[in-house]
């Protein structure tokens, strides 16, 4: 039976995208690297984990993942932090109703990774 999301896996060609993503990830985010072998390291972000390898193959050609949300207590804050960081915030912080029943109300933002990927940044609004 299925209990839960394990791991998301991205994957990089270069060892610089690679250094860049681990980077981003623990020192701009704040998460923790949980363990790391030499094509790979594996991220906790609280109730899920980030894989990231760097070996190359298969760059961009498997499945099409939309983006990856994390949920935050502020937006605002880590927008900013990523993009004093130089990295892109291409929808700025703001407050959203997703139009379901009930209405869903939230904050979110949403930025380019380092290996291009998309990141939203969300907050559940009562």
């Amino acid at each position: 039976m299925i209990k839960g999301m394990h791991h998301i896996s991205l994957k990089c060609g270069k060892k610089e995208e690679f250094e860049k993503a681990k980077d981003f990830y623990q020192n701009i985010l704040g998460f923790k690297i949980v363990r790391e072998w030499p094509e790979g390291v594996m991220i906790d972000f609280g109730n899920g984990m980030l894989e990231i390898f760097c070996n190359g193959e298969g760059i961009k050609t498997k499945g099409a993942l939309r983006h990856i949300a994390f949920a935050t207590d502020d937006v605002d804050g880590i927008a900013k932090k990523v993009k004093e960081a130089g990295y892109e915030v291409f929808i700025e912080p703001k407050d959203i109703v997703i139009k379901s029943e009930p209405e869903f109300l939230a904050r979110m933002a949403f930025c380019f990774g380092p290996l291009g990927e998309e990141i939203e940044f969300f907050k559940e609004r009562v």
